[in-house]
């Protein structure tokens, strides 16, 4: 036999053998069928995802609209210890909470018993207050003498060092907390652009957008870590003004692409290092809303920093009762425009009168549809998913350690030095 004829051989029979070991295409198919896909198994997911609840969108639900008004508001009080219209704004109107100055603070145990009594006489609400502060250090300071106090960030500026920021950052938070407080309307990220200025000044950490913003991170961050809500203020920039909001309505000539170049640089940052909440200012900045201040602006509010710039938390007022306000709009008025406009919160800082008004005109504007209750229950989300956040309660705090407070802030100082 030839050795090609015996070659051919050896193939043949090997590819006999092979097809006997291995089914063809066919045979594949009919031997291994895919699985069916379980159309039934796939219906149950789906309902299943359905069936699963929010728990914020469920608590939503089961709200009064008394109750969903009430906490869309932030109220100031008169004197050292709580009184009956206190009382009735919490146990008849359910506001979201209260912001406490110089004249409800004569001493530590008076502070910290004036928070407790607001803390208990809420307990039978569901929802936790926010009791909050400016708290800026420096100048703008809230708390009792015996505490000791934090350099301006004018001076932390000058320093520019990022972990002293956000050591200050959390010691502020720190002597807050201890008192009792969970919301510190700070840190300022006004930029201090205009020497005339007649409110800003030393309360900004300077004239570079650069420093303002690295800072003010790190102090919202210190914030963040002791435990304590912080709001950066005041959204668009309240540092290029020649009037103060407090007594009339400022106003800017700036465009919005200005703003972006400047002003709104340590917004955007603080923005994209999850700032919790926005405080909006009282300044009509005429070449972007010419009818319009920040805080009743659609445009500033929800056109930029909603949907410009991405901002998905809580968004507050500063104090509808400053003059740049009341001086120029019926203060009912005023809050249903701004939450409208995109407002979460509503800060009413003086005058029971004034709170009742602005909680009852924002009642009326839902029931008569000026205001969606979408919208309502959109802001109730935003606000309850914070206090979810930071896991607020209405405890009560026995007492506090000042000495241990100052002992951290003396340590800062010092490193200053």
């Amino acid at each position: 036999m030839s050795k090609k004829l015996t070659f051919f051989i050896v193939i043949i029979i090997a590819l006999v053998l092979m097809s006997g070991c291995f089914p063809t295409i066919q045979e594949e198919k009919t031997e291994n069928p895919p699985p069916q896909q379980n159309n039934d198994e796939e219906n149950t997911e789906d309902i299943n995802e359905e069936i699963k609840e929010d728990p914020i969108k469920k608590q939503i639900e089961k709200m009064t609209i008394d109750e969903k008004i009430g906490l869309l508001v932030i109220v100031g009080l008169d004197g050292y210890a709580i009184d009956d219209d206190s009382k009735s704004l919490i146990e008849e109107y359910y506001v979201g909470g209260f912001i406490l100055f110089g004249r409800n603070v004569k001493n530590t145990n008076s502070l910290l018993q004036l928070i407790n009594s607001l803390k208990s006489t809420n307990k039978n609400n569901k929802i936790p207050l926010f009791i909050s502060i400016d708290e800026e250090g420096g100048r703008v300071s809230r708390v009792p003498k015996e505490f000791m106090k934090v350099p301006t960030n004018r001076k932390i500026g000058q320093i520019n060092n990022k972990e002293l920021s956000f050591e200050i950052g959390n010691v502020i938070g720190e002597k807050i907390r201890a008192l009792g407080f969970n919301l510190n309307f700070a840190p300022v990220m006004d930029i201090d652009s205009n020497p005339l200025n007649p409110v800003i000044g030393d309360r900004s950490f300077g004239s570079d957008e650069r420093i303002v913003s690295q800072l003010g991170i790190e102090t919202m961050k210190g914030l963040q870590n002791s435990g304590v809500i912080p709001v950066v203020k005041h959204f668009p920039g309240h540092g290029d003004t020649f009037l103060d909001s407090h007594i009339s309505l400022p106003t800017v000539d700036k465009d919005l692409n200005s703003l972006q170049q400047f002003e709104l640089i340590p917004f955007k940052e603080a923005i994209d290092n999850n700032a919790d909440a926005v405080m909006i200012a009282h300044i009509l900045y005429s070449r972007i809303d010419s009818e319009n201040p920040a805080t009743l602006s659609k445009t500033i509010i929800t056109e930029v920093l909603r949907n410009q710039m991405n901002f998905e938390g809580v968004v507050i007022t500063d104090d509808m009762t400053m003059g740049a306000i009341i001086e120029n709009y019926d203060i009912g008025d005023a809050a249903v425009k701004s939450v409208n406009a995109g407002s979460d919160i509503i800060l009413v800082c003086h005058g029971y009168d004034n709170a009742i008004k602005v909680i009852k005109d924002l009642k009326s504007a839902v029931e008569g549809g000026i205001i969606s209750i979408e919208k309502i229950d959109e802001s109730l989300y935003r606000i309850l998913q914070l206090k979810h956040k930071y896991d607020l309660k209405d405890e009560v705090i026995d007492s506090i350690d000042v000495w241990k407070i100052n002992s951290q802030i003396e340590k800062i100082l010092n490193e200053i030095q």
